[in-house]
């Protein structure tokens, strides 16, 4: 199969051709192993070719590397991994950083990283045996870019926006602030907001709110399900929606594809991991009749699959 050869844009690059097609951020991955196949993925090497650095800036794709480098650094620490993944990994933290100091939001997400980290370096230094594997100097530079992290997470101070910002959430009418909040996907922010404001306490209190967020979450036959344990017949019927809501969550839990704005996906043809709003160079594209060979022989029809952050390590030896 030939394939065009493609490349990102560099503003540097004089010889740059604006016609020339951009290679959008994805990575084969070898799925399993067999005789005929033989592959090893390389983590540092995929963070890398799917562009997360990158991706730290792009509000769709934001929480999804922050769940990621959470579990990262909840999984066994960085010093079980290569010391390529190690600094990928911090930098990525790095610009979750800058960014959040840029932006001024999530603030909170910066410091349950920055939390994590020193967790690890204080567990590293109460060590007598087994010290971090690799090059102590690479250690050492990781010490010192997270307390830079750390630094910054302390000195990140949110601003309310002065008065000549207009208008303000507390001039919107309620039936403004009602539409925001049924946008809301998780119910820990519903709460959070009840607590910050008496409108907005008053407005997460009602019915519609808990309502449109447990159809949004679950679906029918689950719904179903539990308002038969209730003894209740339709959805008419229900008085408390908060309640049927957490019965439902606890449950059946929570899809991690609702948590994020954008998420992974993983081509069946090409066993290739990249963003959907990028898209990918696929093997079904660069032959067309790859894909009617295929369904004749009765391989796999579906085209892709979202790979959560848990999912999308599972492809690598950690």
């Amino acid at each position: 199969m030939d394939i065009k050869s493609r490349r990102l844009p560099s503003t540097n690059d004089d010889s740059y051709d604006d016609n020339e097609e951009i290679i959008p951020p994805h990575c084969h991955i070898t799925i399993r192993c067999t005789r005929e196949i033989a592959g090893f993925n390389g983590l540092g090497d995929a963070v890398r070719r799917l562009d997360f650095r990158s991706s730290v800036r792009d509000r769709r794709r934001f929480h999804y590397i922050c769940a990621l480098l959470r579990l990262l650094v909840a999984h066994k620490g960085i010093a079980s991994l290569s010391g390529s993944a190690q600094k990928q990994l911090l930098q990525m933290v790095e610009e979750v950083a800058a960014h959040v100091s840029d932006s001024q939001q999530h603030l909170n997400v910066l410091r349950g990283l920055a939390l994590q980290l020193q967790h690890i370096v204080y567990q590293e230094n109460q060590k007598c045996w087994g010290k971090p594997l690799g090059s102590t100097n690479l250690w050492q530079e990781h010490v010192e870019t997270i307390k830079r992290i750390q630094r910054v997470a302390n000195q990140i101070e949110i601003k309310e926006p002065g008065p000549e910002i207009r208008p303000k959430l507390h001039d919107l009418p309620e039936e403004c602030i009602r539409e925001i909040i049924l946008r809301i996907a998780d119910h820990r922010d519903l709460e959070a907001s009840a607590d910050a404001w008496k409108i907005m306490a008053t407005l997460v209190s009602e019915q519609r709110i808990w309502r449109e967020l447990t159809r949004f979450h679950f679906n029918q036959k689950q719904i179903d399900s539990i308002l038969e344990l209730n003894k209740l017949k339709l959805m008419t019927e229900v008085k408390d929606w908060k309640k049927i809501y957490h019965q439902l969550r606890r449950t059946y839990g929570l899809s991690d594809d609702y948590q994020f704005a954008e998420i992974l996906s993983l081509c069946r043809y090409c066993c290739c991991l990249f963003w959907p709003s990028d898209g990918h160079p696929c093997i079904v594209d660069q032959s067309p009749d790859y894909k009617q060979r295929l369904e004749e022989a009765g391989g796999q029809l579906a085209l892709t699959q979202p790979v959560p952050p848990a999912q999308f390590l599972k492809f690598f030896s950690l």
